[in-house]
């Protein structure tokens, strides 16, 4: 078995078990027709292991704080679904320059207060991201949550991420490709 298998077990198992806030139930896992239809809004392609999740544990509905967004659908509380809310994010980028959303970078999981997880579908370890907008300065809302979606998973099926164990004096890596993959190509 695989690392990656032995982890997706494991996140099936606790999501069996637990409920982010506004779940009642686990739903079921989206069907491939669904990855394609979200694959062609996008644009891009989802991380193996974020597929995954998708495919083989439910849309949505497990996780830290709210859990996972549903893929294409929305969830019980409301919350826009995870393509739903990049291609809203994009579009608010484009009409609002000062805070653009990068490409690629999907968001997975509210934390509330409008901060997201997120996926860099981009990076080759499908790092996590936090976006973190509150303090009102797009370039220090960015910050890497964790260098790969598999270590955010181990941190939660673990409860040691940093919403379980953050302290007064907790301080997260500034995510340093942010306006590199938020700059706009010159015209002309």
């Amino acid at each position: 078995m695989t690392d990656n298998e032995q982890l997706l077990a494991r996140v099936a198992a606790k999501a069996r078990t637990t409920r982010p806030y506004g779940w009642t139930s686990l739903p079921a896992p989206v069907a491939a027709d669904t990855l394609s239809r979200a694959k062609a809004a996008l644009g891009f392609t989802l991380p193996p292991l974020l597929a995954d999740l998708y495919l083989r544990i439910g849309d949505g509905g497990f996780g830290p704080e709210y859990g996972l967004l549903p893929l294409l659908d929305g969830p019980p509380a409301g919350e826009p679904a995870a393509v739903v809310q990049y291609l809203a994010n994009r579009e608010s980028g484009r009409k609002d320059p000062d805070w653009p959303w990068p490409e690629g970078v999907l968001p997975i999981s509210h934390w509330g207060c409008a901060m997201y997880a997120c996926v860099d579908c981009r990076s080759q370890e499908a790092t996590v991201l936090l976006f973190e907008p509150n303090p009102g300065d797009p370039d220090h809302a960015w910050f890497v949550d964790t260098p790969t979606l598999a270590d955010w998973l181990h941190a939660w099926v673990e409860g040691n991420g940093w919403w379980d164990v953050m302290g007064d004096d907790f301080q997260m890596a500034p995510w340093p490709d942010f306006r590199i993959r938020t700059a706009q190509a010159p015209t002309g």
